[in-house]
């Protein structure tokens, strides 16, 4: 689920028990709370607003984040709900309304046991975290989600190859960070080697376009890497295309969240055969995709995110560790060819994230749609090493597919060394002093 917290009140509120039937919400402070996850018109790269973090030394999770509100855009939100959430108040209201919808025919069953599922586990991450007027947070952020899953079951959203984040007249980008922000623990979340970021970024400024190698571990990643250098570098956060399978532009629950993100969609090779006599098509769709992301890297500036591993990581099922998925060289030397053919500067970056911890997918990989979401709050972790030259390892190789190997080999060993610098800051609990020389940890939102 590619994935809105509301801004909290600065008054530090009591948080109530994840089992308190007495969630409620006032229409004011609903309104003030969502108001800044809608349609906002930008003709120009948005600077994102900075985290500000006020932790008490009796909250166990990350304190309020203070955001500039846009009042203006309360009623179009408000008007957007389809009736059944419009009147929410309470936790009550909320589950009344998917089974209203459900047993009135206009919910398939199991998207209605997913909507309720998935805001009971939402609800106790963002109460674990110990965020003020948590449940202000959950309700004003859960309305929107199952209201946006309502519409897009009414009325199903089809992604074109190459989609576009909408940003009007709904604000899908700004409705997934808000959905995210909660239940990233930034006390103990890690950015490695923000200095790389910031030469990414004067390269595509130049008109340069980068490529990201990075390994995946959960449907919240892109909104991870955005959270996390929103204070720094708000340009790459939000300009970022991702590689994103089919399953996240397909599942009900997973859509709306995809509809904020800038895609280039394909097929996994891993749900290639799932359905044999839909393969060709899948095939044909996937050459269309990369015409569309050739088209977009002979146009420079961009930034490409791609997991070649196929899929997300999974832990292993013995010492349930985790670890990055290997690479696909095919897919490695895809992305380099299609990088080196654009006509323009094009530089290939190792990319670590961590945070399964999150919304961990399902411990094996499922063919049916519609997996189980089980949400935490946590720490997170994202890390860029310096760019990897392919010719300089092909000239030391020599032999064709041996560089190909060898270049894939390169990126997988950083990401798998940054990754364990993040795991032992964050669940290890190093912290920053798990720095090495080559991973330099820092917090750019403090």
């Amino acid at each position: 689920m590619l994935i809105p917290s509301a801004s909290s009140p600065h008054g530090h509120a009591r948080v109530s028990s994840p089992s308190s039937p007495s969630l409620r919400l006032s229409p004011f402070s609903k309104l003030g709370s969502i108001s800044s996850s809608l349609p906002v018109r930008l003709s120009i790269p948005r600077r994102c607003p900075r985290a500000v973090l006020c932790c008490s030394a009796k909250s166990r999770g990350m304190a309020e984040v203070l955001k500039d509100s846009e009042p203006a855009a309360a009623t179009s939100v408000h008007n957007s709900l389809s009736s059944s959430f419009l009147d929410v108040r309470t936790e009550e209201d909320l589950l009344f309304g998917i089974k209203k919808e459900a047993e009135a025919g206009r919910l398939p069953s199991n998207v209605a046991r997913g909507m309720e599922e998935l805001y009971r586990n939402y609800r106790n991450a963002v109460f674990e975290s110990g965020i003020p007027n948590a449940n202000e947070i959950v309700l004003s952020n859960m309305t929107v989600v199952l209201d946006r899953v309502f519409k897009d079951v009414e009325d199903p959203f089809v992604f074109s190859p190459y989609h576009r984040a909408i940003r009007e007249p709904f604000d899908y980008y700004m409705f997934v960070k808000r959905y995210i922000r909660p239940l990233i623990d930034f006390r103990s979340s890690y950015v490695g080697n923000i200095s790389v970021f910031r030469e990414m970024e004067e390269k595509l400024q130049q008109g340069h376009n980068i490529v990201l190698i990075s390994n995946h571990q959960s449907e919240a990643d892109p909104a991870v890497i955005e959270l996390l250098l929103e204070a720094r570098h708000p340009h790459i956060a939000e300009n970022m295309t991702f590689v994103a399978g089919d399953r996240v532009i397909t599942d009900p629950l997973c859509k709306p969240f995809s509809m904020g993100r800038n895609l280039l969609c394909v097929y996994s090779k891993k749900h290639m055969n799932d359905v044999p006599e839909l393969a060709e098509m899948k095939r044909k769709a996937n050459t269309r995709s990369l015409k569309e992301m050739a088209l977009l890297l002979r146009g420079g500036s961009q930034i490409i995110w791609i997991a070649p591993s196929g899929g997300r990581d999974r832990p292993d099922p013995i010492t349930k560790e985790w670890y990055p998925a290997p690479f696909d060289a095919a897919s490695v030397d895809n992305m380099r060819r299609l990088t080196e053919h654009a006509g323009v500067p094009g530089h290939i970056y190792p990319l670590a994230i961590l945070c399964y911890d999150i919304m961990p997918p399902p411990p094996q990989v499922e063919k049916e749609i519609g997996e189980s979401r089980v949400i935490s709050f946590h720490g997170t972790g994202v890390s860029v090493a310096p760019a990897i030259n392919f010719h300089e390892i092909d000239a030391a190789c020599g032999d064709p597919e041996e560089s190909k190997m060898a270049y894939t080999r390169a990126l997988f060993d950083s990401v798998v060394k940054q990754y364990n610098v993040l795991n032992c800051a964050i669940h290890e609990k190093k912290g920053l002093e798990a720095s090495v020389p080559t991973v330099s940890l820092s917090q750019p939102w403090n």
